[in-house]
């Protein structure tokens, strides 16, 4: 009979996760997993609800193997894990990245979307954006999307870091390139424009987290 450990492990290891990616995402130590994953201790409380988030199952699903509620199913196999990464990261990101080429420790996040494998994940910084997205929001993007009017966007010009803004299309220049804008959502912050900044744009938000108790 499956035990609590083992379906720790076996939803650790459908995520393609370490024992100490697993634990830094939930705030305890690799050996704390070990011990989890071996049946030798137990997660409880704020430990518990912090895995079962994470993994994507209910804290029922961990503890007996099976829902109490048929509205609540273990995340589908396959789920794509996404790197969160920096600013500056996200300014030499292209369709061709991933977290191999990242180094250092990397939180991921889990995602049931249809997203290319490229599809990175940033923590939302600053007031540009408010009331829409607020300081700790987690977007994700994928860089191999072009944008459409109104689409959010993660873009950058000859600066080291990326930018996330609100792309609006404003026609072609004299010279057949795109000419478009980067639009806050926040009045006291300045629109900026392509006919006046060259910008790349790296990629197209696809989902947007809000963490509701901060």
């Amino acid at each position: 009979m499956s035990s609590l450990g083992n379906r720790i492990r076996a939803l650790r290891q459908d995520r393609k996760l370490t024992q100490g990616q697993l634990g830094k995402a939930i705030g305890v130590s690799d050996v704390t997993v070990g011990y989890w994953e071996r049946d030798l201790n137990v997660p409880g409380g704020k430990s518990l609800s912090k895995l079962s988030e994470f993994l994507g199952v209910s804290d029922t699903y961990l503890l007996y193997g099976k829902e109490d509620e048929s509205n609540i199913a273990p995340a589908p196999i396959g789920a794509l894990k996404v790197p969160v990464i920096s600013y500056v990261q996200a300014g030499a990101w292209s369709a061709e990245c991933d977290a191999r080429n990242l180094e250092g420790n990397i939180d991921y996040v889990l995602s049931t979307g249809n997203f290319s494998q490229g599809t990175f994940a940033l923590k939302i910084k600053g007031k540009s954006m408010e009331p829409e997205f607020v300081e700790g929001d987690l977007i994700l993007v994928d860089p191999e999307l072009s944008p459409h009017p109104g689409d959010y966007v993660v873009a950058k010009n000859g600066e080291d870091e990326a930018t996330f803004k609100k792309y609006r299309a404003r026609g072609i220049s004299e010279d057949g390139n795109e000419v478009f804008e980067l639009v806050p959502l926040n009045d006291d912050y300045a629109v900026r424009s392509s006919a006046k900044e060259k910008f790349n744009i790296i990629g197209v938000l696809v989902e947007h987290r809000r963490l509701m108790r901060r």
